[in-house]
Order: C-alpha cells, then sequence, then structure tokens
C-alpha cells in the first residue's frame, strides 16, 4: 500500500444527545482495509450534553486511486440508548454519515472513492424511494411490484390519493406482502395532499400502519407532537419521519436550521423539510444544512430549478430521495424518474467525492447532455456526474456554486454570451467569437476558464457535410467552406461561433437576425453583411449557398416552426440546424424537400460534446460510447 500515513481530525458538537449530562459512551473506530491490514486509530470521547467529539483517523496520502475500499467500524463501549444520532466523519476528502441506531452496538458506512480506470464504485446510503399515488389499492400493489423490479429502496404509499378507502381492510393489503420496506403517508390538503378528514382519523390510521408493520410513516411537523402524545407505546421497528413542506419559496439557512431542531424536538426518528425553488441557487441552501446536520435527514427542494437537490442528495449526505415509476406520476413538483436517477445518472454510485458537471441553460431540461456525459464517465471510470442546471442569473449561480466540486459547465442558450464575461480567463478562440459553451474550474487555484467547443464541433460537421454530399470539389488542401456564401442565422452565442469558424475557413459570411442591430454588430466583427431575418424570404443572390440555423426556433416543444419558409430555400446546397429536439426538425424536413443536403444539430452536439468531454476530463472522449448512447437516444 502506498504513501505515508498522516492523522487528520473533523470535530462536531452533540446537543441533547444524552439524557444525562454525566451520560458518556468510549467510540473506538478501526480502520480496516480489504487486504485486512489494519492500522491504528485514536479513541474519541463523549461526554455531556452538548460537547465536541473529536475523530482521528491515518489518511493514506500518495495512494494510488482505487487502490483500496474503507471500511469504518465504530464500536459502542457500553450498551446505551441514544435515539437515532448521526454525525459526519471527515477520512481525506470523502464524509462519511454515522449512525449510533437505538441499542446497536456499530454502525457500519463504506466510503465512496475515485476509481480511476475502473467502473467498480462503492454504493451510497441514500434509500431511493418510488411514491405510489394511484387510487386504488390493487394499482398500488402491481405498482410495488414494478417499483422493487426498477430498483427501489423503498415505497411511499400515500394513502390520500385512494379513491375509496378502508384503513381495516386496505392497510393490511397493502402491508403484509410488500415487496419493499415501505413508507405511509395520509397527506392532508393544507399540506399538499388530498385528505380532506379530521386529524384524528388519520392519526388512528397512522398508529394502524405502525401496529401492521409499516417501516415508515410520515407525520407533518404542525401536528406532530399531538400525533407523538397519542402513541402509547412507539414500535421499535418503526421509524417516524416529521415533515415541514414550503411550496411557496426556500427559506435562508438559518430558518431551514431552526426548522430541524423544532422536528427534532417532536421525537421524529428522521427530519424531511420540502421547500419550493424560485432559483437554482435556493438549493445551495438545503444542501448546506443537510451536509452539517446531526440526524438523518431529507432535505428537497421542489420544481425543476430545484431537480439538483433529487439528484445529488447522496452527494451531501441526504437520508432518501425520491423518484416516480413514471413521468406524469409526480407526488411533488420536480421528481424525476426511477429510471432516470438510476440509469442517467447512476445516483448509487453518487457519494460526497464525486465531481459535479452539468449543462447551464434556459430551457434544459430536452438536453442529451446528462445522458451522454453520464455514459461517458461511467465507460472511463470517473466519479464524476452530470446534471442539468437551469439557470436564471449566470453569474449568481457561478458565485453560489464555487466549490471545487463543481467542476465544469457546459452553457447553452441563453448563457454563452455571459459565460464569456463570467470566466476569470477565456481562451483566445472563445475571446474573438465573444462566447463561451464550456467553463472549467482550475483544480489550482479555482479560477474559471472558458472555451468554446461549438466552433470547431459545428464547422466540421459542415465542412463533412458538404464533402460527403459531393457538393464541393475535392480540395487537397483549405477547407470545403472556403469562397461559399455562408448564411447564419442567429447572432447569439452560437450565431458568433459559426459566424467565426466560417469566415476562418474562408467563407463569406452574411448575418440574419431579428434584431437588425446585433446582426449589423456581429457582421462588422467578421466583415460580413447583414439582414433582418425577414429578408431572408427574398434573398437569393446566388446558387449554392450554406444556411446555419443557431436559434432555437424549431426546438421541442415548437417543432413546427421554422425560421425562413419552404419557398426560401431553393437556393442552398446544405442547411444546418443547430436545434438536435427534434433530431429532424422542420427546417431541415423543409429543406430536404427542396433539394438540399442537410446536417443535424445532433452531429454538431456530439462533436462539440466530445471537446468538452476532453476538457473536463483530460482524457480523450469515448467516441464510440457518445455515439452509440446518442443513435439509441434521438
Amino acid at each position: 500500500m502506498a504513501g505515508d500515513l498522516e492523522s487528520i481530525s473533523y470535530q462536531e458538537s452533540f446537543h441533547g444527545a444524552f439524557s444525562s449530562a454525566n451520560a458518556a459512551i468510549s467510540l473506538i473506530a478501526e480502520r480496516i482495509e480489504l487486504d485486512i491490514q489494519r492500522l491504528p486509530i485514536e479513541e474519541a470521547l463523549l461526554q455531556g450534553p452538548s460537547v465536541p467529539v473529536t475523530l482521528s483517523c491515518p489518511k493514506i496520502v500518495d495512494a494510488d486511486p482505487g487502490e483500496t475500499t474503507m471500511l469504518i467500524l465504530l464500536k459502542e463501549s457500553k450498551s446505551m440508548s441514544l435515539g437515532e444520532k448521526g454525525f459526519p466523519v471527515y477520512v481525506g476528502e470523502s464524509r462519511l454519515r454515522f449512525a449510533l441506531m437505538g441499542q446497536f452496538s456499530y454502525s457500519t458506512c463504506l466510503a465512496s472513492h475515485l476509481h480511476v480506470g475502473s467502473r467498480e464504485m462503492s454504493q451510497n446510503s441514500t434509500l431511493l424511494c418510488v411514491p405510489l399515488i394511484s387510487k386504488t389499492v390493487d394499482e398500488m400493489l402491481l405498482e410495488m411490484g414494478r417499483s422493487k423490479i426498477n430498483g427501489a429502496d423503498i415505497v411511499e404509499i400515500r394513502l390520500d390519493h385512494l379513491t375509496s378507502f378502508n384503513p381495516s381492510r386496505d392497510l393490511e393489503i397493502l402491508l403484509k406482502d410488500r415487496p419493499l420496506p415501505a413508507l405511509v403517508t395520509y397527506r392532508p390538503k393544507w399540506e399538499g395532499g388530498q385528505y380532506e378528514g379530521d386529524d384524528s382519523k388519520r392519526f388512528d390510521v397512522l398508529r394502524l400502519a405502525m401496529e401492521l408493520g409499516a417501516d415508515f410513516i410520515d407525520i407533518e411537523l404542525k401536528v406532530a407532537h399531538e400525533f407523538m402524545d397519542s402513541i402509547s407505546e412507539k414500535h421499535e421497528n418503526v421509524k417516524v419521519i416529521v415533515s415541514s413542506h414550503n411550496y411557496q419559496f426556500t427559506p435562508s439557512v438559518e430558518e431551514i436550521g431552526n426548522l430541524v431542531v423544532k422536528i427534532q424536538s417532536t421525537g421524529a426518528d428522521i427530519v424531511k423539510i420540502a421547500t419550493y425553488a424560485t432559483d437554482i441557487t435556493d438549493v445551495a441552501r438545503m444542501f448546506q444544512v443537510i451536509v452539517h446536520c446531526q440526524v438523518p435527514m431529507i432535505g428537497l427542494v421542489m420544481s425543476e430549478r430545484g431537480l439538483i437537490s433529487r439528484l445529488l442528495s447522496p452527494k451531501f449526505g441526504g437520508y432518501l430521495t425520491f423518484g416516480t415509476l413514471d413521468a406524469g406520476k409526480e407526488s411533488a413538483p420536480g421528481q424525476p424518474t426511477i429510471q432516470d436517477l438510476l440509469n442517467v445518472y447512476n445516483i448509487k454510485q453518487i457519494g460526497s467525492d464525486t465531481k459535479i458537471f452539468g449543462i447551464i441553460g434556459n430551457p434544459v431540461s430536452h438536453s442529451k447532455g446528462p445522458i451522454l456525459h453520464n455514459e461517458a464517465l461511467k465507460a472511463v471510470g470517473l466519479n464524476a456526474v452530470y446534471v442539468p442546471f437551469l439557470v436564471d442569473d449566470l453569474a449568481n449561480f457561478l458565485n453560489v456554486y464555487s466549490s471545487q466540486d463543481f467542476a465544469g459547465f457546459s452553457c447553452t442558450i441563453p448563457h454563452k454570451e455571459a459565460a464569456a464575461k463570467c470566466c476569470d480567463e477565456v481562451e483566445p478562440i472563445a475571446k474573438s467569437i465573444g462566447a463561451v459553451n464550456t467553463i472549467i474550474r482550475r483544480p489550482s487555484d479555482g479560477k474559471l476558464i472558458g472555451y468554446n467547443t461549438d466552433y470547431t464541433g459545428a464547422i466540421s460537421a459542415i465542412e463533412d457535410g458538404l464533402r460527403d454530399a459531393n457538393i464541393t470539389e475535392k480540395v487537397t488542401a483549405g477547407s470545403s467552406l472556403a469562397g461559399k456564401l455562408f448564411v447564419v442565422i442567429g447572432a447569439g452565442g452560437a450565431g458568433k461561433a459559426l459566424a467565426y469558424g466560417a469566415k476562418e475557413k474562408g467563407a463569406r459570411v452574411v448575418i440574419a437576425n431579428r434584431t437588425y442591430g446585433r446582426a449589423r454588430a456581429l457582421a462588422d466583427l467578421v466583415g460580413g453583411d447583414a439582414l433582418s431575418i425577414a429578408d431572408l424570404e427574398n434573398f437569393h443572390p446566388e446558387e449554392g449557398m450554406i444556411l446555419a440555423n443557431t436559434t432555437s426556433i424549431g426546438m421541442h416543444p415548437n417543432v413546427n416552426e421554422s425560421p425562413i419558409s419552404k419557398h426560401a430555400l431553393k437556393s442552398y446546397s446544405l442547411v444546418f440546424d443547430a436545434v438536435y429536439t427534434p433530431k429532424v426538425t422542420k427546417l431541415l424536413h423543409e429543406a430536404e424537400e427542396s433539394g438540399a443536403s442537410v446536417v443535424s444539430g445532433l452531429e454538431m452536439f456530439i462533436r462539440q460534446a466530445m471537446g468538452q468531454f476532453e476538457l473536463f476530463t483530460g482524457l480523450p472522449a469515448p467516441e464510440k460510447v457518445m455515439r452509440d448512447i446518442l443513435t439509441r437516444n434521438t
């Protein structure tokens, strides 16, 4: 085993963890390597109702990545009933969450590591829960089976969604032969659910669920004390989740922290706080609370802008996250499907050391970037994930998510030009274009470095399209674009990249934009001419022109739109559309009918994505893997 050993520490306070000020517990931790080699570790003592604990442990400084997997055991020196209390421990750069569970003598956690060149990665402990909101018991039973097949750890039985519910009959049926652990929820209307009756009857149902062996029950903070007082004896194997839902906004870190304290005071085993994201930066406040929480916590931020709270829950120590069986069956806004969580985002492999990449855009849900990049990251064995970021204010986003773990970003409409201004440094080509589609956080100093891979991706795709269609004479040197009249629709980030690239290849450039002033400004930069988009309807100076649409016109869901009419396409020999959802846009379809060759935005997408991947990772992009996955998903 390579490397020297050094000691590192993490200090955290336990507040109210013990029933007596004189209570004490000795924790002895051992680090056990897979080769059974044992390393010494200091003993940590916990004393008093609110005291710091320092856990020191050896660290491999120069160990080869993926060489070992660490197993940590915490053993109690004497049996004590502490309830379920957790604290974070840092080992190297890995954060492990432990829970001292009732009378259990030890708690075990597997560290997650970056395994370069290996696809073997340990799984995190965050539970994946499928909410069941069907209207009949039979449908719920079928969905339980599907949930197990699809890889869920647990199902949430939403009793408030059943249209005809007989507690004494239906609860036993639902719980008796369940294939997975069950969380029973009977959510009232006033907390976002469907139940409109009085709480006493609802409490009766939840107590019955506990008696019938439910693994978890959920009760709202507003009535949690009342419900807890109604339980004569808490069932040993049932965990109580006390929840708070805010469907309007996400409070401050301090306010969320105060909510945690209030929920803990009810005797909850697990804290659940769900808020609403009006901006993606709201999620950072939830992450901040979860990562420092000393008890198991479910922290979720609803809406599409809060999606990363669900996708990245394991990284920050979330106890549970939700994934639906099918799109359209969400129990709360912003829930992804379980298939996407497991198969696109590889959520079971996300840990505290996982690096985060993603696509910044607005809109962003259409992007195939997560499918493509996550498969590529998996193929080369990197402990990283690529997620969608729905961003309104780019500068604010980059300022809030400024840690080294947020290692790189793809930028799409409408943020490419703003990205060039937000970076600390911009490569010369991207600076000339005035647009950035790739941002890397430099590991040495955390500075943001901007690049543009649209330029090479799009231009090379168009050049190959011309050659494949035999539109241009074979050339022994230079570009097939040389001398061509190249019309660019759009003066945004992608438009600038295409205009700059075409100019560099020797084409004569014309810029057409909805706002003529922007077209004129870009045309002046590349030494070209400018038009309004309306002018294109009668623009036919010569045959064999090339048209490149760089706007979002025709993008899903507006698939019946095109930037210009079919009759205006007659003078073009090749038409390129940067839009790739759908694969064949209305513009490309009508161009083919008009006799032009076409190049899909997918080709630009795959090429610029390969360039981004290499910037993100420093490794060659797995082209075959990326092309195969794109073919299967278009």
